[in-house]
C-alpha cells in the first residue's frame, strides 16, 4: 500500500488560529474551489474556557468571490451536517469536519458563537482535492 494523501490535497487556511473571547462570529474569506473536485472543511477547537459556549458552523457558497455576497448551502450540498460540525465548550482539542458537494465557485464558512465568556480558541483549515497532481508544495 502506497500512502501519499499530502501530494492530493491543497491546504487553505479559512479561518487563521485565533482566540475569542466574546461573542464575535468568525467568518472566513472566499475561497475559489472552481479547479478542485472535493471540499472539505476542517474545524480545530483549542482549549475552550467558556462555561456555556456554543459555536455553530454554517457553510456558505457564491459565484462571486464577494463573501458577503454568500448565501447558506443546501443541506444536499454538504457532506456531513453544520449541526455535527458544530460544538459547545466541552470540545477541548476536538476536530471537526464538513464537506461541499455543491456546483458554485466559491464557498466561505462561519462560526456563529454565543454564550463566550471566556479564551475560546480554534482555526478552520479548508482541504480541497485538486483534478491535477501532484499539488504543488508549499501550497500556491
Amino acid at each position: 500500500m502506497k500512502r501519499d494523501l499530502m501530494n492530493n490535497i491543497h491546504p487553505v487556511v479559512a479561518i487563521a488560529p485565533v482566540v475569542v473571547s466574546d461573542t464575535t462570529s468568525q467568518v472566513s474569506s472566499a475561497i475559489d474551489v472552481r479547479h478542485y473536485k472535493s471540499v472539505t472543511f476542517v474545524i480545530m477547537a483549542g482549549t475552550l474556557a467558556a462555561t456555556a459556549g456554543s459555536f455553530k458552523v454554517t457553510v456558505k457558497e457564491g459565484s462571486t468571490s464577494v463573501q458577503a455576497n454568500h448565501t447558506e448551502v443546501a443541506d444536499k450540498d454538504l457532506i456531513g451536517t453544520e449541526a455535527l460540525a458544530s460544538f459547545d465548550q466541552s470540545a477541548d482539542g476536538k476536530c471537526f469536519k464538513i464537506g461541499y458537494k455543491g456546483d458554485q465557485d466559491y464557498v466561505s464558512i462561519e462560526i456563529d458563537i454565543t454564550d463566550n465568556n471566556d479564551s475560546a480558541p480554534l482555526a478552520v483549515l479548508c482541504i480541497l482535492e485538486p483534478y491535477e497532481r501532484p499539488a504543488a508544495n508549499p501550497p500556491a
